[in-house]
C-alpha cells in the first residue's frame, strides 16, 4: 500500500512541476524577467522550456529518492525510459501552456 500512494503523491507532483513554468512570469518565480527597469514583461517560452527542463531534472531526484526509499535501491534504466518520461513530462505541461500561449 506504501508504494500506490507514493505512486499517487509523486505522479501529482510531477503535474504540478510539469505546468509550472507556465504560470508566472517569473523565471523559477524567483527572478523578475524584465523589458524595462519598472515594466514586467511576460516570459518569453524560451525560458519556460528551460524552466521545464530543470524541473524535469528535479523531479527526477526526487522520484529516485523515492524510488530508493520505497523498494531500497534504484533500478538500472537504459535512455528509452529518459526518452519517455521526458515527452511524457512535456505531455502534463500541456494545460500550462495552453493557459499560457493559446488561451490569452
Amino acid at each position: 500500500m506504501i508504494g500506490s500512494s507514493t505512486n499517487w503523491l509523486l505522479l501529482s507532483l510531477i503535474l504540478l512541476a510539469a505546468n509550472l513554468p507556465w504560470f508566472s512570469n517569473k523565471f523559477l518565480y524567483v527572478i523578475p524577467v524584465h523589458k524595462d527597469s519598472n515594466k514586467l514583461q511576460s516570459k518569453h517560452l524560451g525560458w519556460c522550456l528551460l524552466e521545464l527542463i530543470i524541473l524535469y531534472f528535479m523531479i527526477g531526484v526526487v522520484a529516485l529518492y523515492a524510488e530508493k526509499a520505497t523498494f531500497g535501491q534504484i533500478s538500472h534504466q537504459d535512455w528509452e525510459f529518459y526518452a519517455i518520461t521526458a515527452c511524457l513530462f512535456i505531455v502534463f505541461s500541456f494545460p500550462g501552456f495552453v493557459y499560457k500561449a493559446l488561451w490569452k
